[in-house]
């Protein structure tokens, strides 16, 4: 039988780290009970120090999440500690993660510490936190670059003051595959109590190789993977977890492992993340991406439709992709909707999550000649993650051409009450953002706009993803409709209103 690899999910810390990314409590809540339907191991929630909100979403994931560990970041010192242990106390198999760096760069550079004196410090650390949980992780921060002789020091001490993990991360993306396989075998035969404690890696993708150095550990002895969903992360992101998942199971005879992942959820929880952070997937992505399971080559479709895997390595299905021939529409009724949500991957609705999104459905299903489960997605993206309103679409109209000035008039619901307002622009939609703008009184400045096709037609769907800051905080807005000037402003209201929610204090500052 095969050795488990365990997957360590930090999307909701290292992956929020990801500029633009941020989430608040609801969102993050949100994608916790996806990762709880995709079965990671453990749910890095984030990193209860840091802020007020990030340590009422770890409290709240920790209180209601259940299944997954959950894990909350620590750096070693004991206010950091005890926070972390009072966010996680009340979860079924919270973890304590404590991290220190131990590269000469840093020691040097940063924390201005001898070689004892964190091996000191780390020690006291995981002794602390051990006296909280058995559930103790440690990383070494840059470890790839530090001296493995004393990272073998400091692990054995730690684990003897209590670490059952033990994590060695690539913190700058900097090794070579080859290079980080050699430096986790060297640590499995020479961290004299290696034994008692898991080895884990955490890669970062500055050179591209995040994937490949951590396929290299795990055939070297290590056993848990940290990733995150899409490979969010800071700078070029971290470890892709879909793309680890579905490297073992597609080779298992190659790598003799495999993982609890339910791959069917890859898919709906990748588009929920994109959802949820603005960020978007690139196309040629795999696994995840739009063109991942798509054949334009006449010889490949031929292929594929004789036999799947003339051209497929993988089942599109067992990602959660769906390739069916149901044709929704107008006529679907409200359990039609509800079994394809769960088809999709997104489980049970609550009754007035499923309501509106059945409104929605039925009065785009007046408008296009056929809705395909993309639309649905986007639909469940637009109504069920969306924060209170503070403003409300009531009605749009725009008029452009080469001869005309792009005109634009907006009705919203401003706080309760109803306003318009009209303006010019460069373009259709600079004219209903500027008399958005107007209506809604804010200064923000558009940081990045996207718009894309869900679906294939001249009735597709459009979706508009905006990312806007005001005042230093940086929010993502999502819409979707088959007009395109109407998806926009819907994407920049979302925005607005996530704006509005983060005044009021009900979120995450890191």
């Amino acid at each position: 039988m095969s050795e488990k690899v365990f997957i360590f999910d930090t999307t909701l810390r290292d992956g929020e780290q990801s500029p633009g990314a941020s989430m608040n409590i609801h969102e993050k809540f949100r994608l916790a009970q996806q990762l709880t339907k995709l079965n990671v191991d453990v749910i890095e929630a984030g990193f209860p120090a840091a802020s007020g909100g990030d340590f009422e979403s770890v409290k709240n994931i920790a209180d209601n999440i259940q299944g997954p560990q959950i894990a909350a970041l620590a750096r070693c010192n004991v206010k950091d500690i005890d926070t972390a242990w009072t966010a996680l106390k009340n979860g079924k198999n919270p973890r304590i993660h404590v991290f220190l760096a131990t590269s000469d760069i840093h020691l040097r550079h940063k924390l201005r510490m001898s070689r004892e004196q964190v091996l000191e410090l780390a020690v006291a650390s995981v002794r602390h936190a051990a006296n909280y949980t058995g559930n103790v992780e440690f990383s070494a921060e840059d470890a790839s670059r530090s001296d493995l002789a004393f990272v073998c020091r400091v692990f054995a001490a730690v684990i003897a003051a209590g670490a059952t993990t033990l994590n060695f991360p690539d913190t700058t993306g900097y090794a070579l595959p080859d290079e980080f396989g050699a430096k986790i075998r060297y640590l499995m035969e020479n961290v004299t109590n290696i034994d008692q404690a898991v080895l884990s890696v955490h890669c970062h993708n500055d050179l591209g190789l995040a994937v490949a150095n951590s396929l290299a550990a795990i055939n070297n002895g290590a056993r848990q993977v940290e990733c995150t969903v899409n490979g969010l992360g800071e700078r070029a992101g971290n470890t892709a977890m879909e793309e680890v998942v579905m490297i073992l199971r597609t080779r298992p005879e190659q790598a003799g492992l495999h993982t609890d992942i339910i791959s069917e959820y890859i898919y709906p929880t990748s588009r929920l993340v994109s959802s949820i952070t603005g960020m978007t997937v690139q196309p040629n992505k795999a696994i995840v991406g739009a063109n991942a399971f798509l054949h334009e080559s006449g010889i490949h479709q031929d292929g594929v439709l004789k036999e799947r895997s003339t051209y497929e390595i993988i089942n599109p299905h067992d990602v959660g992709i769906s390739t069916d021939n149901i044709v929704l529409g107008k006529h679907s009724g409200r359990h039609a909707i509800r079994d394809k949500v769960k088809d999709l991957g997104y489980g049970e609705l609550a009754k007035e999550e499923l309501n509106r999104v059945f409104s929605r459905f039925k009065a785009m299903a007046d408008i296009k000649k056929e809705m395909f489960p993309e639309d649905l997605e986007a639909i469940i993206m637009d109504e069920v993650l969306r924060v209170p309103d503070s403003f409300k679409l009531l009605h749009l109209s725009a008029m452009s051409g080469s001869l005309s000035l792009p005109t634009a008039a907006v009705r919203l619901l401003v706080h309760g009450e109803e306003k318009e307002a009209a303006a010019l622009g460069i373009g259709p939609i600079d004219a209903a953002f500027r008399a958005i703008a107007q209506l809604t009184k804010t200064s923000s400045k558009l940081l990045y706009f996207s718009v894309s096709s869900i679906t294939g037609g001249t009735d597709a769907q459009g979706e508009v993803m905006v990312r806007i800051e005001d005042k230093g905080k940086t929010v993502v807005g999502q819409g979707t409709d088959p007009d395109i000037v109407t998806a926009a402003a819907k994407a920049y209201l979302t925005g607005l209103n996530r704006l509005e929610y983060l005044k009021k204090g009900s979120h995450s500052t890191k």
